[in-house]
């Protein structure tokens, strides 16, 4: 996985709340066998909407999401995450987030970054504004800044931490491979073992 420390770029306004995991890819789509490939799916019914706004020529290559309440809520679909990463999106922003969004969004290595409502509000309003608006998202020093503004968010210290090394879980477990070595050199001949390839 990819650290994530520091990123701007523009961002596309969502100006959805409650939005679910089958919004952000069907169900039609989880028939794949791949990882990749996702993007041609994300949102893939609000997409033939004419005007959508991740359709719009002034956020062609923006990524950073910014959404309404309660994105990503719904049943727990890693695909969601993998859609919004294979479009190109780096990080999201929403006043909200479902839990196990969150949760996969970070094992993923996309931050979900929280903030008030207000400053969501805001925050969408400049892009609106100026669709060129650069926005950052500074995961070290937990802020987002835009048109010199910044926020301050919080964020769990053993995630961020995650995020920063680009450590993933099989990541985080071969860093003791060493000492997963030792234990099973160890461990009694009698022992049950996994058999080497």
């Amino acid at each position: 996985m990819e650290p994530f420390t520091v990123h701007t770029a523009h961002a596309v306004p969502l100006r959805r709340s409650d939005v679910d995991t089958d919004q952000i890819i069907p169900s039609d789509w989880l028939k794949r066998v791949e990882r990749t490939g996702f993007g041609a799916g994300l949102f893939a019914e609000w997409r033939q909407q004419p005007g959508f706004v991740l359709d719009r020529p002034e956020y062609a290559g923006a990524s950073i999401l910014v959404s309404g309440e309660n994105f990503g809520t719904g049943s727990s679909r890693e695909h969601a995450v993998w859609a919004l990463q294979d479009f190109g999106f780096r990080a999201v922003i929403s006043p909200r987030f479902g839990d196990i969004f969150r949760n996969n969004a970070h094992k993923g290595g996309l931050p979900a970054v929280q903030l008030d409502a207000a400053d969501v509000e805001a925050l969408m309003a400049a892009i609106e504004a100026e669709p060129a608006t650069e926005v950052t998202v500074d995961l070290v020093g937990q802020q987002v800044r835009y048109a010199g503004r910044s926020i301050d968010f919080d964020f769990d210290v053993y995630t961020r931490d995650c995020l920063l090394a680009g450590l993933d879980g099989i990541a985080l477990t071969l860093r003791h491979r060493d000492d997963i070595a030792a234990y099973e050199r160890s461990r009694p001949v009698w022992m049950p073992a996994v058999a080497a390839n």
